[in-house]
């Protein structure tokens, strides 16, 4: 189940981003992801990885577990 959780993370994130109308190029530079890595994570063209996700929700303030 944890593969099926994992696979919608960024979906998760991004809309969470969009709703909040929150401005992606200061979430990724606060969270230390270049812009261009940042926008491929949350259109699924690259792997969120758990360090990343730790980053985004530290610069987001909310928990891993909003997400999953």
């Amino acid at each position: 189940w944890k593969g099926v959780c994992l696979m919608r993370v960024y979906e998760n994130v991004r809309t969470y981003i969009k709703k909040n109308g929150l401005n992606q190029s200061s979430i990724a530079k606060k969270a230390g992801i270049s812009a261009k890595n940042f926008d491929a994570i949350l259109n699924g063209k690259q792997t969120l990885c758990l360090d990343d996700l730790r980053a985004i929700c530290y610069a987001l303030n909310v928990k891993p577990e909003k997400f999953m």
